[in-house]
């Protein structure tokens, strides 16, 4: 196996363990380990190979976890928090509104039917931040309109 190919199997087992484990406390000395490189060697090899930080990446498995708990409408805010691995409230509120554009309590609130009749795998597909124009992140089923003004 080629030194390139190896790195990717190393980079792509890391990025499993994130999905598996996002609910964990990781951070990028451990995920590092795990790929066998250097904490600066694996985050910089990461971004490039995925066109996002370990973090990032990390944070978008959480909040996509977070909307499906919060679809399901049985656990509050600060539970869905605890429970996709964030440690505090706020953070993982700021997090939220800038990848969804919408707080966490208004999208447990609405109304959830476009999703409901889908998979787990569509609903997901369907509700995943994208990355806009401009680095801001922006689920590509959940662009809000603008209402008009009155």
């Amino acid at each position: 196996m080629s030194a390139d190919l190896d790195e990717l199997r190393r980079l792509r087992r890391a990025r499993d363990r994130m999905d598996r484990e996002y609910a964990e406390p990781l951070d990028v000395p451990a995920l590092a380990r795990t790929a066998l490189m250097s904490p600066a060697h694996f985050s910089r090899r990461f971004r490039e190979a995925y066109s996002e930080t370990p973090y990032s990446y990390l944070m978008t498995r959480r909040i996509e976890r977070a909307k499906a708990l919060l679809r399901r409408g049985d656990l509050s805010v600060t539970e869905v928090c605890f429970a996709v691995g964030c440690s505090s409230l706020g953070s993982f509120s700021a997090r939220f509104s800038e990848l969804v554009g919408e707080a966490p309590s208004m999208y447990r609130a609405r109304n959830h039917d476009e999703v409901r009749g889908m998979s787990a795998c569509q609903a997901m597909l369907t509700t995943r931040p994208r990355r806009a124009r401009g680095g801001q992140k922006k689920s590509v089923s959940e662009k809000r309109p603008v209402a008009a003004p009155a």
